[in-house]
């Protein structure tokens, strides 16, 4: 089943799948095996060796594809990896302009790794589209969005970036974490390529690392396809498995994250304690009438600062949750809190960070799906 005459609730479960073909099993089996027998050299049932393909891969790999609205999935061993060969599209001496608050792991693989190979990267604010407009010029290759992004929570335009784009013949590449396509499907508002972090709401419990892209153009889903099996970096079939299942529900986690997040994001803003709250969903939040045009909903991810807190006092804070588990990572059925300037920004420098937002006293939640008062109660206790 293609899954493209399917609306998305049921793309989740059914999109690009099919009982397999060896006893019918509803569920893809985990085809755990590195290599696959040839009756003559050359010839085969379809699959070789498992790095090139393998078929709990391909069902992942199918039902990405499905649930983004693309044409072609690509899965990975993690979301870096999955960003790695978007990059390793370009050559030296290329540029791309990227949003300037991003997550921390992006940043570290743009300036540390790929800068020292000749690709010049820009980081700018993406709420208007005229400062990417001053940024192209002849070496400009590709524009990196994260939208909403990490840990800020701004709103980027996508179909006017992707516009803005396709006018000077620009790949546009979004990572879609925080939303995912039950909130917005950037190939249908223009982009090229789609970017997760699998391990977050899309696998949704927390016990896997997967990344993924999903392209709708042939020759750029072939050019993918060659570095993906050029370089290695794919995941298992058990990680594929897991992810695969994640899937099946996350219209339903997704629809309670964003229920819970609207209670938390209230509840914060209403709170004497607290100074600020960046959460898309607020009226006066920056592009919330963006937001609303492209988000089926405002999500889960909620950042704040307390009032007159220092980097000691957001960590006292977090350390006294209960409910709230103090962790790195986001999107599982548990509500996680993350202090981005020891965590996950930690690798970028404090001047950068602190430009954009991020500075020592910001908290990161992700809210999960328990029941919403635990969660506030929890709150209460540890800014009381």
């Amino acid at each position: 089943m293609s899954g493209k005459e399917l609306r998305f609730n049921s793309k989740v479960i059914h999109g690009g799948q099919k009982p397999d073909k060896a006893y019918g099993a509803v569920m893809p089996p985990i085809y755990q095996t590195s290599t696959y027998a040839q009756t003559s050299p050359g010839e085969h049932m379809g699959y070789e060796y498992s790095r090139s393909a393998n078929p709990t891969r391909s069902a992942l790999e199918n039902s990405l594809a499905s649930i983004e609205n693309g044409n072609f999935g690509l899965a990975f061993a993690s979301g870096l990896a999955a960003m790695d060969a978007v990059i390793k599209l370009l050559g030296p001496g290329d540029e791309v302009i990227s949003t300037n608050d991003l997550y921390g792991g992006s940043y570290r693989l743009f300036r540390q790794i790929f800068e020292k190979y000749g690709i010049k990267f820009h980081f700018i604010g993406m709420q208007e589209v005229s400062k990417i407009a001053a940024l192209i010029n002849s070496n400009t290759k590709l524009i990196w969005v994260e939208t909403p992004t990490n840990p800020m929570m701004n709103v980027i335009d996508l179909k006017a970036v992707s516009e803005l784009a396709k006018s000077n013949k620009l790949l546009m590449a979004v990572d879609n974490t925080f939303a995912t396509p039950y909130l917005q499907q950037p190939l249908d508002l223009g982009a090229d390529i789609v970017m997760h972090s699998a391990t977050k709401y899309l696998g949704g419990h927390s016990d896997v690392v997967v990344g993924a892209l999903v392209v709708n153009d042939e020759v750029l889903a072939e050019k993918l396809y060659f570095i993906q099996n050029a370089s290695g970096a794919v995941c298992g079939p058990m990680d594929s498995f897991l992810v695969l299942r994640g899937i099946k529900t996350l219209h339903v986690r997704m629809q309670r994250h964003c229920e819970n997040g609207k209670h938390i994001a209230e509840y914060l803003l209403a709170h004497p304690k607290i100074e600020k709250v960046y959460w898309p969903g607020f009226k006066d939040h920056p592009n919330h009438e963006v937001a609303t045009k492209q988000m089926k909903a405002y999500g889960g991810m909620i950042s704040f600062v307390p009032k007159g807190s220092s980097f000691k006092d957001s960590i006292a804070i977090v350390e006294k949750l209960k409910v709230f588990t103090l962790a790195e990572s986001l999107g599982g059925v548990e509500s996680l809190a993350g202090h981005p300037a020891s965590m996950t920004h930690a690798s970028i420098p404090k001047k950068q960070r602190e430009k954009s937002g991020v500075v020592d006293s910001l908290i990161r939640l992700s809210v999960g799906i328990e029941d919403v008062q635990d969660l506030i109660s929890d709150l209460e206790q540890a800014i009381a």
